[in-house]
């Protein structure tokens, strides 16, 4: 599956409304560390058909980055049946991000 990108007209549909669990990786374009995340993401969503995975650019959508309390990138949460069930700050090897799933 593709990473879908995530913006404050199509979460409640792709990420509340999911009947999988999502992984969304909160970034931005100037942030290092989002840029050694951002590959390791994509290869998850594309190996695990089971969960559905979104990017959100905090820069472009303040709101949803407010909503979640990000004040450091890269930040990642998982959702599951709407609610956050886990959230971690920084960079993480693969191996990390697929354990809070």
């Amino acid at each position: 599956m593709s990473v879908i990108n995530i913006d404050k007209n199509n979460f409640q549909e792709e990420v509340l409304n999911s009947a999988k669990p999502v992984l969304l990786d909160f970034w931005a374009s100037w942030c290092g560390p989002c840029r050694m995340v951002g590959p390791i993401v994509d290869e998850i969503a594309a190996q695990r058909s089971d969960i559905k995975v979104g990017k959100i650019n905090v820069d472009q959508q303040p709101e949803l980055a407010a909503q979640f309390g990000i004040v450091s990138i890269p930040t990642l949460a998982v959702m599951k049946n709407g609610a956050l069930v886990s959230k971690a700050v920084g960079a993480r090897p693969k191996e990390q991000i697929l354990a809070m799933l």
